[in-house]
């Protein structure tokens, strides 16, 4: 696997990427919550400003990177997201917070061109039989920074200060632009359907899945666990501060217990992936964090509080190298963008619907409802696919897609 030129050197990019994301988006945590004095409604918009431009751009950005050069158009999110933190450093220092969300919601959007066209150049040069592999080894480099990222996020704001967290999260995104320039040139992108509209692109992604029995059931969990998710994404720092009576930069550590278990289950994930199909793996992580949702949310204690983050962050990884592998084995090469493009919305659409009512549905009822609520949701989300259990990968006949 690390002899794949191609997995080596995303897995480099994707460090500095992830490294990146953590050290903007905890220096922005912290910061706004120090001006507006730890407003609930200020942190979910930062949450919605991080993930809504997967809603807003993401078929859009799918349906371009089908068409676009994998490699060139990495490269390029990576280069403009850092001249948009340059933008955003510029106006900070003229006093212009608001400026942070913006900043924020910019590179996010750039990221929905290059996320589709990473799993492009997987689907082009993974074996099928790497896949889950390659996969798992993705969630192991994500609950490392998961540990790590808050880590080094929160030292560098609290001791440096947000100039110093910005200027090192252009450093990263140029780092990340420059080791992608390491990969072979990008092959020519085929030129059939070069002359219908992006609009017929997008349309016939959706009809690609619509004839996609496993690829319409992943649709549907998405929502349901979009919405679970997105609730109680923005109240992890009320957890920390209302329920476990800490200061609020305890919540570095309250995400590095999530984190360091998410690490050893990505390991262990990358031995076993082979053996279990996507779908149960993606109905197990479900179940688990349904539980471990739930009894986040009534726990004052602080050690049992941990242990559950614990719990969840080693069986998170099979919910994610599910929903990847399961997509990525049912959907061919040429609609790999447009596919994960038009179900990604699904999912972080009803997400910034739950994190917009997170915070208003937490001053209206309390931490444990929200909890409750967002946990019974995921099991929801686990019973609709039972049809699809024992499916084996299929992918829609081309000839049901192309009639435009």
């Amino acid at each position: 696997m690390f002899s794949n030129r191609y997995v080596r050197t995303i897995m480099i990019s994707r460090v500095l990427l992830q490294l990146a994301i953590w050290v903007r988006n905890f220096a922005v945590l912290l910061y706004v919550t120090d001006l507006t004095n730890n407003n609930s409604l200020y942190v979910s918009l930062i949450s919605v400003v991080e993930f809504g431009p997967i809603f807003l751009f993401a078929i859009i950005g799918g349906a371009f990177a089908d068409r676009w050069r994998p490699k060139r158009t990495m490269a390029w999110s990576d280069l403009l997201s850092a001249l948009s933190v340059i933008a955003v450093l510029i106006a900070v220092l003229n006093g212009e917070w608001i400026a942070l969300l913006i900043g924020t919601f910019v590179s996010a959007s750039l990221s929905q061109f290059s996320q589709p066209s990473a799993m492009k150049l997987y689907k082009r040069h993974v074996s099928d039989e790497q896949l889950p592999a390659v996969m798992a080894l993705s969630q192991t480099l994500v609950g490392i920074f998961t540990v790590i990222g808050p880590m080094i996020g929160a030292a560098i704001y609290l001791r440096y200060g947000i100039e110093a967290s910005l200027w090192l999260t252009v450093v990263l995104f140029l780092g990340s632009s420059l080791v992608l320039t390491m990969l072979l040139k990008d092959l020519a992108e085929p030129k059939a359907g070069r002359g219908r509209s992006i609009f017929n692109d997008m349309a016939e992604g959706l009809r690609y899945i619509r004839a996609s029995k496993p690829l319409r059931t992943l649709g549907s969990t998405f929502a349901v666990s979009g919405l679970a998710i997105g609730l109680i994404q923005p109240l992890a720092i009320f957890i920390v501060m209302e329920k476990l009576g800490q200061d609020k930069a305890y919540l570095q550590w309250f995400m590095m217990a999530n984190g360091a278990a998410m690490l050893v289950g990505g390991a262990l994930l990358m031995n076993i992936a082979k053996k279990v199909t996507p779908q149960s793996l993606l109905a197990i992580g479900l179940l688990v964090s349904a539980v471990c949702t739930i009894g986040v949310g009534g726990s004052e204690s602080l050690i049992l509080t941990f242990v559950l983050q614990a719990v969840s962050g080693l069986f998170y990884p099979c919910i994610q190298v599910g929903i990847q592998t399961m997509l990525m084995r049912n959907t061919e090469g040429p609609y790999i963008g447009r596919v994960s493009g038009a179900i990604m919305p699904i999912f972080m659409g009803m997400m910034v619907i739950g994190m917009m009512a997170g915070g208003l549905f937490k001053n209206f009822s309390s931490l444990f409802i929200v909890y409750t609520v967002s946990g019974c949701l995921l099991v929801v989300g686990a019973a609709l696919l039972l049809p699809v259990l024992s499916k084996k990968p299929q992918s829609p006949e081309l000839s049901s897609t192309r009639s435009i």
